[in-house]
């Protein structure tokens, strides 16, 4: 629900009316990926905060990530979280 709109105030047969205009501040990133080295069959976490909740997608260079066995996608709140199973040398 948006708090922008035109908002009145009454006194008897008198009002006055103003309008309320709401802009969006941008989603920056509070805490960034750090790099991670890890040993080949393992899995590893990354994580990143955001400065307010948004939908984010992970890709590893220009392809998009699917939620998969080896890819676990979660995000609470302002925290997206990526897990990657059994590390492959080719995962770097």
């Amino acid at each position: 629900e948006s708090d922008a709109g035109d908002y009145t105030c009454v006194c008897g047969d008198k009002q006055s009316t103003a309008s309320l205009a709401v802009h969006a501040l941008p989603v920056v990133f509070k805490e960034e990926l750090k790099n991670e080295e890890v040993s080949e069959g393992a899995s590893v976490s990354l994580h990143c905060e955001l400065s307010k909740e948004a939908p984010v997608q992970w890709k590893i260079g220009s392809k998009v990530l699917k939620a998969s066995d080896k890819y676990q996608m979660s995000q609470h709140g302002t925290t997206a979280e990526l897990v990657i199973r059994d590390l492959d040398v080719k995962d770097a």
